[in-house]
Formats: C-alpha cells, structure tokens, sequence
C-alpha cells in the first residue's frame, strides 16, 4: 500500500516539476523504485522466481544512466538544465 502511495507522490512530483531535467529524473527514479519494490514484495510473498524483478532493475539502471548522459549533455551545450531550453534543441 504504500508503495502506490510513493508511487502516486513521484508522479506528482513529476508533473509538477516541469521546468528542471534533473527533478523530473528523481521523480522518475522514484516512480521505477516502487514499481521495483511492489515486484519483489509480491515475488517474496508467492515464493516465485525474482529472475524478472532482477531485468527490471537492469534496466532501471540503464534507463537512469541515460538520463544522467543526457542531462550532462544538455548542461554542457546550453549551460543549464531548464527544460524551457528543449525548444532550441530540433
């Protein structure tokens, strides 16, 4: 129960704070680690192979890993990480 509660607060978060990269990628974060924990809660409980729990969190961390790139790329063309700054980037 209250990983949907932490859940629901990343969304918010990450529909309310539209105007930095770096905010909406913790929100993001905050949202995959409790889809993660419900996984393993439920895998722990029904005594079931966690093997895909484990390829979850693989790619969690890929999909972290390419945002912080991207966020570093973003700082180091235009100088901040205002997502007001998208409109200049096509």
């Amino acid at each position: 129960m209250s990983f949907v509660i932490l859940f629901f607060c990343g969304l918010v978060s990450y529909i309310l704070s539209n105007k930095h990269f770096l905010l909406m990628l913790v929100s993001l974060e905050v949202m995959v680690l409790s889809v993660y924990m419900t996984m393993f809660f439920y895998f722990v409980q029904f005594s079931s192979e966690s093997l895909l729990s484990m390829i979850y969190l693989s790619m969690s961390v890929c999909e972290g890993a390419l945002g912080l790139a991207l966020l570093v790329i973003l700082i180091r063309t235009h100088g901040m990480d205002m997502v007001m700054v998208f409109d200049s980037l096509w």
